[in-house]
């Protein structure tokens, strides 16, 4: 049996050192994803992935980019409604895109909520991830081996994961209760400010 396992961060140098960190510790990058909030457009990828119109007949995200092995070669870049622009590879960006391709605009279940919720994420977590990236913030999720998730767990924990139980509660004192795929996404400034809540310089 295997076991989703997420974490959510405020930077995407900490995501990246958790990816490369689970593939180190020998989870397949076939069953690693990462999606980043792309709104400032500060990373960059060979190409605009067409994953949104090819996620149906398991089309690739993505072209390489230039040095760093494993899945974080094959970022590429998409729209997710909702979140905006977005770099990502792996199976959870293909799924997001299925989702979005073969669901009606605007509902719940559709795009990166499904995706996550359809892979065993409960969907209050799904949703508060969703948000975060939304907001700036970059996911990576992984299927392990049941024997393996807790060690896996860790890993991304360790490397300076959102306390998803607090971020939820920040979110929701300011009148948030659920990602809303019909919300505008953040703009670059707007992204910025709200990184800088939680990544002060």
């Amino acid at each position: 049996m295997t076991k989703t396992i997420t974490a959510l961060y405020d930077t995407y140098p900490a995501a990246t050192t958790a990816v490369q960190e689970l593939e180190a510790a020998g989870v397949p990058h076939s069953e690693i994803s990462i999606v980043a909030n792309n709104s400032d457009s500060g990373h960059k990828a060979g190409r605009a992935s067409n994953a949104a119109d090819d996620a149906g007949r398991g089309a690739e995200l993505g072209a390489a980019v230039g040095g760093i092995g494993g899945l974080l070669t094959g970022l590429g870049m998409m729209a997710i409604p909702g979140v905006g622009p977005v770099v990502a590879a792996g199976w959870l960006a293909s799924s997001a895109a299925g989702a979005v391709a073969g669901a009606a605009v605007g509902a719940a279940t559709g795009g990166l909520v499904g995706a996550l919720s359809d892979s065993g994420v409960p969907e209050r977590d799904a949703h508060i991830y969703a948000e975060g990236v939304r907001r700036g913030g970059t996911l990576v999720t992984a299927h392990v081996e049941d024997s393996r998730a807790g060690a896996a767990q860790s890993v991304l924990d360790r490397n300076k994961a959102v306390n998803l139980s607090e971020r939820g509660e920040a979110y929701r004192a300011t009148g948030w209760s659920a990602f809303d795929p019909a919300a505008p996404a953040y703009t670059g400034d707007e992204v910025a400010r709200e990184r800088g809540r939680y990544t002060p310089l």
